[in-house]
């Protein structure tokens, strides 16, 4: 016998994954064949074709009758119908359920998509490593089987690459934003573009293609210069804007903290000091922690400020980050964030508001909002907000300078879970972020920020090891595809990408995202006990070559190692083979 399932549930969350997952396992139990399509947002969707679905002596249907699913395929065959509660709760009363012959009802026609589009991709994430290009990869993929033409411009961390020209672009039907930062839409003035998040993109990407051409909203541009963001339904808020701030900030971080560190492989910890001055240890620090790491903060406060106001909230937004970050204030990262939202909506709300004749418009963007953003900025942040950050930053250094051995334990721990559980997500970031703020705030010298900077990145290391070293232990239980990645995220992880786990989290988050967090929360708390310091916050094991920019360096690679073990040998048992995919080479053993 052989049947198809077909799950989805209102929120696009994991029940209806689970559903799917334990329906086909009860299955295969008793020697039922059976076919997946599962509509959610833990994996991509596969969607069966029709002449998969004639195959099947019965289709068993768990979708709510408001869900985005193309229900007219089943017209003429025998369907089950039930829901994913159903399913979970009793998983063979759905198996045995009677079928009848399906008449899809007309709410129920899924809305078809054009038979052919030229299609136009931007993709972008904060760290522009993973998600960019596998969302790309995504889109592409799900595009040509539609019989559509497409081309996805990557922003990555090297730059743009396949970048679209003036010609493709105006040729285009249409124009996706899969991005996770601010990206520039001027290039797109009069075409229609839809946006939505690189998670979306590569997690539900069929229903990304399906919204697209109807969603899609005319992008103009507004006569003062700053885009008119065609809004639709795309993500916006604290989140995306802080997100564009990071992306923005992170190499000038990574170039910073590694160039203190080979200050102190010509200079010793000192390097920067005035006796040294005019030494090329001295000269290291200074462009490192004497000036790209007091730049770190103005660039997150003036690009989480573009993000919000485009070009015209990127001055005041980068005064406010240097106020922020300057010895008048000492407010730190938390001063610079609190800047650049403050400049970003101030910048907006005023560039509504402020009416002038379209003699002197163009005064506006260049002179009237940097100015009077940049002052109101500035005195808030001088008068109101500077001196209560400035505590918080305070009591918040103290606290880590005099901390015992259980309280450093915890926080190794929390940290190495947050780095580990949504794998360059908000919560990851918030970690990293956490950490590189201390680092700035003590010019990495301080155990205070040093120790929770290696905890930060040994845990961040931990997933892509550990799913690498988990196909080398059950070859058998993965394909071919996946072995390749294993490799891939091995060479990731050595380098502090965390993104590199996510092909395994998108396949089985249930067992990969758990055995991640185990592993991680041991390295954390391991780095914290064997008192690891990092002066870089960046570099992944290269940064070990480095004299000095980690102490205690066999204890810190322990730390990683173990924690890699852990996460690779639970994820190693705990895996269930993929028999469909899996090749069996004779002789060769199994967990």
């Amino acid at each position: 016998m052989k049947i198809a399932i077909i799950t989805a549930c209102p929120a696009g969350v994991a029940t209806s994954f689970m559903a799917a997952r334990r329906l086909e396992e009860k299955a295969k139990k008793q020697g039922i064949e059976a076919l997946v399509e599962c509509h959610s947002n833990v994996e991509p969707v596969q969607l069966l074709t029709t002449e998969q679905l004639a195959s099947c002596d019965k289709v068993i249907v768990a979708v709510p009758q408001n869900h985005n699913v193309d229900l007219s395929r089943l017209n003429g065959l025998n369907v089950a119908q039930s829901s994913v509660d159903a399913i979970l709760a009793d998983p063979q009363a759905v198996l045995e359920a009677p079928a009848s012959l399906f008449e899809a009802p007309q709410h129920a026609v899924h809305a078809q998509s054009p038979d052919h589009l030229n299609v136009v991709a931007v993709t972008a994430c904060p760290t522009g490593v993973a998600h960019t290009f596998m969302a790309a990869e995504a889109l592409e993929q799900a595009a040509q089987r539609r019989g559509w033409t497409i081309k996805v411009e990557t922003r990555g961390s090297v730059g743009a690459k396949n970048q679209l020209s003036e010609d493709e672009i105006a040729k285009a039907d249409l124009v996706i934003l899969a991005t996770d930062i601010e990206v520039d839409r001027s290039p797109f003035a009069g075409k229609k573009v839809y946006h939505c998040s690189t998670g979306a993109a590569l997690k539900k990407t069929q229903q990304v293609l399906d919204d697209a051409p109807q969603e899609a909203t005319l992008q103009a541009k507004s006569s003062d210069g700053s885009e008119a963001q065609a809004k639709g339904k795309e993500r916006t808020g604290v989140y995306k804007h802080l997100l564009t701030g990071v992306s923005f900030m992170l190499p000038m971080v990574v170039a910073g903290g590694l160039l203190i560190a080979l200050s102190f492989l010509f200079g010793g910890i000192h390097a920067g000091d005035k006796e040294n001055a005019g030494t090329i240890a001295w000269a290291l620090a200074q462009i490192g922690g004497g000036t790209a790491f007091k730049l770190m903060i103005p660039l997150l406060a003036g690009y989480i400020a573009y993000s919000i106001a485009d070009r015209p909230g990127l001055t005041p937004g980068m005064i406010g980050g240097m106020l922020a970050a300057s010895s008048i204030l000492n407010a730190g990262f938390i001063g610079g964030i609190i800047a650049g939202f403050l400049a970003g909506y101030l910048t907006l709300y005023l560039n509504k508001w402020i009416k002038l004749p379209e003699s002197i418009n163009a005064l506006k963007p260049i002179l009237i909002l940097p100015l009077l953003t940049s002052t109101i900025t500035g005195l808030a942040l001088i008068y109101v907000i500077g001196g209560p950050t400035a505590y918080i930053m305070e009591s918040l250094t103290n606290f880590l300078k005099h901390m015992g051995s259980d309280s450093a334990l915890l926080m190794g721990l929390l940290l190495g879970l947050m780095m580990c559980f949504d794998l360059g997500g908000p919560i990851n970031k918030a970690a990293y972020l956490f950490g590189v703020g201390l680092l700035e705030k003590q010019t990495g010298l301080d155990a205070s920020a040093t120790m929770p900077m290696a905890a930060i990145m040994a845990a961040g290391m931990v997933p892509p090891l550990g799913m690498g070293l988990a196909t080398f232990i059950a070859r058998r239980k993965f394909s071919k595809p996946e072995l390749e990645s294993g490799k891939v995220a091995c060479v990731l992880g050595a380098c502090f990408i965390s993104e590199g786990a996510i092909p395994f989290a998108a396949r089985d988050p249930m067992r990969v995202i758990p055995a991640n967090m185990i592993g991680g929360a041991i390295t954390g708390a391991l780095s914290m006990y064997f008192h690891c310091e990092l002066r870089a916050p960046h570099g992944g094991i290269f940064v070990l070559l480095i004299p000095k920019a980690v102490n205690n360096v066999l204890p810190y690679l322990a730390a990683i190692v173990i924690g890699a073990v852990v996460t690779g040998v639970i994820y190693a048992f705990i895996r269930k083979p993929d028999t469909a995919t899996v090749a069996k080479p004779a002789g060769e053993s199994i967990i």
